[in-house]
């Protein structure tokens, strides 16, 4: 059974946002333990992780092709719409993540 829209647009929204801050926290942690500066770390690990933290969010590729796939072939332009509102909202989360890591780190005013 599919989640309703809504539901599905929050979580990806946060599972972008848990993705990108988790990550790059847990990785300055290991950036520390093994003697590198973990705030130069966490923000290399930040800009690394936008595009994955995409990915995780929606659910992986395959989802989004064939519901892409479905709005094309079978006129069911719902669910590209649908498709593209948990993109917009998972690279909205992953921005959030990467700002809050910029203002975290200060790096970019050195």
């Amino acid at each position: 059974m599919e989640k309703a829209f809504l539901p599905a647009f929050i979580d990806s929204y946060f599972i972008a946002l848990g993705v990108l801050l988790g990550g790059s926290i847990i990785g300055g942690i290991g950036a520390y333990l093994s003697g590198e500066p973990p705030m130069t770390t966490i923000l290399e690990f930040a800009n690394r992780l936008k595009i994955w933290a995409l990915v995780a969010a929606i659910g992986g590729t395959f989802d989004a092709f064939y519901s892409f796939e479905r709005g094309l072939f079978n006129g069911e332009t719902r669910d590209i719409l649908k498709q593209v509102m948990l993109i917009v909202s998972a690279m909205g989360g992953a921005q959030t993540g990467w700002l809050l890591i910029t203002w975290l780190t200060q790096e970019h005013l050195s």
